[in-house]
């Protein structure tokens, strides 16, 4: 089984009006205002998918600051979640600072069959990750319900870029050492922290910690695939950004890293199985083999 652990879809008045909701929301206007920014609705996401061969795809929309503007975007990814149950695996987004508005919202998602929250957006969204009064209701609605967390993360070095933000390592430390029993998912490679996870004081935090690879090629050279899968195979989870970065074409660069056969059958579906208790079924292209 394939699995991308990262893509974002979007409900087609969105896409359609883009500049419209380019002004509703700062951190949106940031990521989205140049018009070569692609965003991208369930139908592309499922016909990429069909073209890279990708099995399943966890989804959501964007992480707004308003939360009727997450509704709307939760309502979507509800009703493509309900066209592709057997393909899509839907997170809601919310925004911590709302508290029990987001705890509601939460709740109304899981009774619709999304599977987790996120991506969540601190920077745009007005709050940091490591604030445990605003973060702690959420993570207890995500314990009650077994949900993984996933949020943005960055590198505290190197290139600006937009939507950057400051969810570094040490912010992410201090979300774990609060809160280490949820399952949390740092996008972009968590900024750099496998690596971190040589400390043993990091590798004892991080127990339930894990990394996805959206939008790698932008960050880092693909021989961190190699480096990071020595030191925590069973916690990396493939992962596109997609339409940030097509399917096919990341596939494609993974599979030329030289993993080994294990490591990519892990990092490319397995370790995303067994954060949702998946069972194996059979997949795409043992289908078509079949057929």
């Amino acid at each position: 089984m394939i699995l991308d652990f990262h893509t974002h879809i979007n409900p087609p008045e969105v896409v359609e009006k883009r500049e419209e909701y380019l002004t509703c929301d700062i951190w949106f206007g940031e990521l989205y205002g140049d018009p070569k920014a692609r965003l991208a609705t369930a139908e592309e996401l499922i016909a990429e998918m069909d073209a890279a061969g990708v099995d399943m795809a966890v989804t959501f929309g964007f992480g707004w600051t308003d939360m009727g503007l997450c509704r709307m975007a939760n309502d979507y990814v509800l009703e493509a979640v309900a066209r592709y149950p057997d393909r899509l695996i839907g997170f809601a987004c919310v925004n911590p600072r709302c508290g029990s508005e987001a705890v509601r919202e939460v709740e109304r998602c899981v009774a619709g069959s999304l599977k987790g929250i996120g991506e969540l957006m601190p920077d745009g969204q007005g709050y940091s990750l490591d604030d445990e009064a605003t973060m702690r209701p959420l993570v207890e609605v995500a314990l009650a319900y077994g949900l993984p967390i996933l949020t943005h993360t960055s590198e505290p070095v190197g290139h600006s870029y937009c939507g950057k933000g400051t969810v570094t390592p040490a912010v992410v430390y201090r979300f774990a050492q609060c809160f280490s029993q949820v399952s949390l998912i740092c996008a972009h490679w968590g900024g750099g922290l496998p690596f971190y996870e040589l400390m043993p004081e990091m590798r004892r935090a991080f127990g339930n910690v894990y990394y996805d690879t959206a939008a790698s090629p932008y960050l880092y050279d693909d021989a961190i695939f190699s480096l990071a899968a020595q030191l925590v195979s069973d916690k990396i989870l493939f992962a596109t950004d997609y339409p940030l970065i097509a399917q096919r074409r990341f596939l494609k660069r993974v599979r030329e890293t030289g993993l080994g056969e294990g490591e990519l059958k892990k990092i490319l579906g397995g370790n995303a199985k067994r954060i949702f208790g998946l069972v194996e079924t059979v997949t795409m292209a043992e289908s078509a083999c079949a057929d």
